[in-house]
């Protein structure tokens, strides 16, 4: 009876011993894509007034854990029933990150010069710190769900797609871990990013803003402006590549174009090219649906 016992545990720790070495290897498998989850995140948690930026961050953390919840039980489905539909997903969610990305760009280089041009010149320009407008931060929540939707597509594939050696169980867990861990290890650095200015000000108040760690408190208040700037222009990069890895990985006459191009450089290209087909597709379906209203 003690020995059975034994046993049991025995198989039991052997289990959680592949359990974490497969989460390990998973996990590094889709470090990149979490960086670029990373970058994509925090800069669509920004742009908002500090008493909303968490929860604004809390609700799209919550889309994020409520899309896992979708993906990882279809995503086993589709690899027991057809696994080629997963490639198909994919690529359809390339070509919305590619729109996302490339909507961006867009935006920057002509909406831009519009908005200045028609401001008018004698009345000074106000510079918003954050949006106090319910309907444009639902929409900002919405837009984040739906691109962390396809970034999870992609973190929940290249996890599975690690692990397909393994048995039912230890893929189930595996990629429920990794999923986990993109979540919360994801937006909790995003919580730490988009409140560096409070934690400053609060060094400074700690300090009597005296010394090193009022210095510190100063440093962090005006490197956040930075940091959020570099994290937009990293998202949006971000979203480029992303949508451009996954043409090159998942169509094969796309990964047989420009064998001698550097891998980044090719991604980008395509990002780009994806972007600026679906940029006139998406525009149409917006002038239907607001036409439809």
């Amino acid at each position: 009876m003690a020995s059975g016992f034994f046993a049991v545990l025995d198989d039991i720790a052997a289990l959680m011993d592949d359990i974490a070495v497969t989460s390990k290897v998973a996990t590094k498998q889709t470090a990149g894509i979490l960086g670029d989850d990373l970058a994509v995140n925090a800069e669509k948690a920004t742009g908002f007034l500090s008493s909303r930026e968490i929860p604004v961050l809390m609700a799209i953390m919550k889309g994020s854990f409520i899309n896992k919840l979708i993906i990882l039980p279809i995503a086993f489905l589709l690899q027991w029933l057809y696994p080629p539909a997963i490639k198909v997903i994919l690529v359809f969610g390339g070509l919305y990150l590619a729109y996302e990305g490339t909507e961006k760009i867009i935006e920057y280089f002509f909406h831009k010069k519009k908005d200045e041009e028609s401001t008018p010149k004698d009345l000074p320009k106000i510079e918003k710190s954050g949006t106090a407008d319910e309907d444009e931060e639902k929409s900002k929540i919405k837009s984040a769900i739906m691109t962390d939707f396809i970034l999870s597509i992609e973190i929940v594939i290249i996890a599975l797609g690690s692990v397909l050696n393994k048995s039912l169980g230890i893929q189930i867990i595996t990629v429920s871990i990794v999923a986990v861990i993109a979540t919360v290890g994801v937006y909790g650095i995003v919580a730490m990013i988009v409140r560096m200015d409070d934690a400053g000000y609060g060094l400074i108040r700690k300090s009597k803003n005296r010394g090193i760690i009022a210095s510190l408190g100063k440093l962090l208040i005006k490197a956040l402006p930075m940091v959020i700037k570099a994290l937009g222009i990293i998202g949006t990069i971000a979203l480029i590549l992303v949508a451009g890895g996954i043409f090159d990985h998942n169509i094969a006459f796309i990964h047989e174009l420009l064998p001698n191009f550097p891998s980044m450089l090719k991604q980008a290209l395509l990002g780009i090219a994806g972007g600026l087909v679906m940029v006139p597709v998406f525009f149409g379906i917006k002038k239907i649906a607001a036409a439809l209203k």
